[in-house]
């Protein structure tokens, strides 16, 4: 049997290499625990593979579980919060602006319930479908319609003060994108009566004029919020949020104003201004005793419903912002302070000339003639400027600027209306001896008709001023009474009173002042009126006035009427007088004022012969 080939001997592992010089060593194997195995170098790289995916697909993990756990843990409610918010739509509620009433009850100014349609065009999908569904309900055209459904933004107007059925229609078609708000409409059911003094409000429901802008705040009231909570077409979520805090509306006001006399005194203005002569005409009406206004109006007035179509010059109230030289009604006042200041008395006569000097000038009375003796009775009767300035002089400059501005002439009344002028009333100090002549008889001094009418409430009233007021409460909360001031005696006032019966008196400027069964008292005005073309008096024709009170022997009411006449030289007496009959007949028969029970007494208005 052959004998087995021997193994061979195993091969020696030679030795290690010396380190190379300069530190490098040589090629060595490495040294493995005996029985060890080489691992292949696909299944090395395959390992390292799986350790890298492992880590791709685990971190991510990680990172999502704990984003997660972030988000439905600890940031769950804030996330929840603000998807809430996100669906929250805030709504205005609009208050309703306060009414404005007669003394009476009736209104002049009330606002409506409205509503504006709006849209939300990224909600809209078909933007000329939704048209052509609103367009005969919104009384819009298609056109339109779908050109501000097709704009960029979240927030079109489609329709303003849209009544509150119209919008019920809308809301049954279940447009998306489709909402409406509070869009409140004012309304002015007396129309131009008052107009002047009730005023109007903006687009934006702001008072602009009158009573509407003076009693802003009081009308307007505060506005309210709806929060509502919406799905993805817009419309409130059944359970959804659906929280309001209540808008407050604004406070009723009352006036003073009579609408039925408001009306009379229209009226008759507008009668004024068609005799192609007067090109504006204005009236007041005053409670003697309590210089409350019962009317007030001019020609030409406005509709505040429809104050976009007027002229924007005639959106005033000239009763209380137009200034004019009273002319001759404004002797009562100088007359006032002779008797006050004990320089004469209604029975002292004086020598009239039919002129004077004063100054550079020579004033003159109406119609120039010798000497005349009047008594200071007959010097206001016949409205004598000569006359009135003799007594001017005995009075002095400095003392009849005192009464001027006591009466309330060259300062506001402080009535509840926007504009109110002063007036103009120089510093006595700065009068030239022209200017001395001309103030004492209604020139080279302005006032407003409502200043001239307190100026009669005064001597009507016995000598104590009452500043007028149009408001009577606000609320249901009386107004504020105004301060009275005494500027006459009592006996004065009535001195005064009794000469100014005279004017209307046989013999007097204003006999077509009368108001049957009734005693009147009363003065004429003729002043000249500025010409603004050339800021001077030549060619500017006449500011033509009456401002007087009744019954004489108990009065009730003062009726100041002035007309403004650039073409015409006629007097107070003939234009501006039959004015203030009509209306003071109105004023003293509504109310039911007993006639006269005593006759007018015998006036004397010449000395002895």
């Amino acid at each position: 049997m052959p004998t087995p080939p021997r193994p061979p001997a195993p091969r020696r592992r030679p030795a290690d290499r010396a380190p190379l010089r300069g530190g490098a060593t040589g090629a060595f194997t490495s040294r493995r625990a005996p029985g060890s195995r080489r691992v292949p170098g696909v299944l090395r790289t395959s390992r390292r593979r799986y350790s890298v995916g492992f880590v791709l697909v685990v971190v991510p993990l990680l990172v999502i579980t704990g984003k997660l756990w972030l988000l439905q843990g600890v940031d769950s409610g804030q996330y929840a919060l603000a998807a809430t918010q996100d669906r929250i739509r805030v709504q205005d509620i609009a208050p309703l602006r306060g009414s404005v009433v007669d003394r009476d009850g009736n209104p002049l100014a009330y606002t409506a319930e409205a509503f504006r349609v709006t849209a939300d065009p990224t909600l809209v999908a078909d933007p000329e479908r939704t048209a052509l569904a609103l367009t005969t309900l919104l009384d819009v055209p298609v056109s339109e319609l779908t050109d501000l459904l097709s704009e960029d933004g979240r927030y079109v107007v489609l329709a303003s003060q849209v009544p509150p059925e119209t919008v019920d229609a809308v809301d049954e078609l279940g447009l998306a994108g489709i909402f409406s708000e509070d869009d409140p409409v004012r309304r002015y059911p007396a129309g131009s009566v008052a107009g002047q003094v009730v005023g109007f409000t903006g687009r934006d429901g702001q008072g602009l004029a009158g009573v509407e802008q003076t009693l802003d705040e009081q009308l307007a009231g505060t506005p309210g919020e709806r929060r509502v909570e919406v799905g993805s077409g817009g419309h409130p979520i059944p359970s959804g949020i659906d929280e309001s805090t209540p808008a407050v509306d604004g406070r009723t006001v009352e006036l003073t104003i009579d609408s039925d006399l408001q009306f009379v005194t229209e009226q008759r203005l507008q009668e004024a201004c068609q005799d192609g002569a007067t090109t504006r005409a204005s009236a007041v009406v005053l409670d003697v005793h309590t210089g409350q206004v019962a009317a007030m109006g001019s020609c030409p007035g406005y509709d505040p419903g429809n104050y976009s179509r007027t002229d924007p010059e005639l959106l005033g109230n000239p009763i209380v912002s137009s200034v004019f030289e009273p002319g001759s009604v404004l002797k009562a006042v100088t007359l006032a302070a002779a008797l006050e200041e004990g320089k004469a008395t209604p029975d002292t006569v004086l020598s009239v000339d039919g002129h004077i000097q004063a100054g550079d000038r020579v004033v003159r009375d109406a119609h120039d003639h010798q000497p005349i003796d009047w008594t200071v009775t007959g010097i206001l009767a016949k409205s004598s400027n000569v006359g009135t300035i003799m007594l001017a002089r005995e009075v002095g400059d400095e003392k009849l600027e005192e009464y001027l501005r006591a009466f309330g002439l060259g300062s506001t009344t402080g009535i509840e209306l926007p504009g109110e002028s002063a007036g103009i009333l120089q510093d006595s100090a700065d009068w030239t001896e022209s200017r001395s002549a001309n103030v004492p008889i209604g020139q080279g001094v302005s006032v407003t008709t409502l200043q001239m009418a307190s100026v009669y409430q005064a001597i009507a009233n016995g000598g104590v001023r009452i500043p007028p007021r149009i408001v009577s409460a606000v609320g249901g909360e009386p107004a504020a009474a105004p301060q009275s001031t005494r500027v006459l005696s009592e006996a004065t006032a009535d001195g005064v009173a009794h000469m100014l019966e005279a004017v209307v008196g046989p013999g007097g400027t204003a006999p077509l002042a009368q108001v049957e069964g009734f005693r009147v008292a009363g003065k004429t005005g003729t002043a000249q009126r500025a010409n603004p073309v050339c800021n001077c008096y030549a060619g500017g024709g006449y500011v033509t006035t009456f401002v007087g009170f009744a019954p004489a022997d108990d009065p009730q009411y003062v009726v100041a009427v002035d007309l403004e006449r650039p073409t015409s030289n006629e007097e107070g007496g003939q234009v501006a007088a039959p004015v203030f009959a009509d209306v003071m007949r109105q004023a003293l028969t509504a109310d039911g004022i007993v006639p006269s029970g005593t006759p007018r007494p015998d006036f004397v208005l010449t000395g002895p012969e």
